[in-house]
């Protein structure tokens, strides 16, 4: 595997050591497997179109954009009641 230079602030570069430190694994180490564990936008995407079609199919929910928009807004706005806000 060829290794790659990342320009980073130093601060963060400070902060993941510590974080892999605590891992017991290597900046290196520690990094690949974040990059391993997380999505990238276009697999959250797929994932979640996987999920409504997967919900449709059991339940038949399927919200159009602006169902979704208003239980959205529905939903900040009791987190900002519960909140205090």
């Amino acid at each position: 595997m060829a290794d790659a230079n990342v320009r980073i602030p130093a601060e963060t570069r400070d902060r993941l050591a510590a974080l892999a430190a605590g891992e017991h694994m290597s900046l290196r180490a520690y990094l690949a497997r974040l990059a391993d564990t997380q999505l990238t936008p276009s697999e959250r995407a797929e994932r979640a179109e996987q999920a409504r079609q997967k919900l449709r199919a059991w339940n038949g929910y399927d919200p159009d954009d602006a169902r979704t928009a208003d239980l959205d807004a529905e939903l900040d706005r009791r987190l900002d009641q519960a909140s205090g806000l």
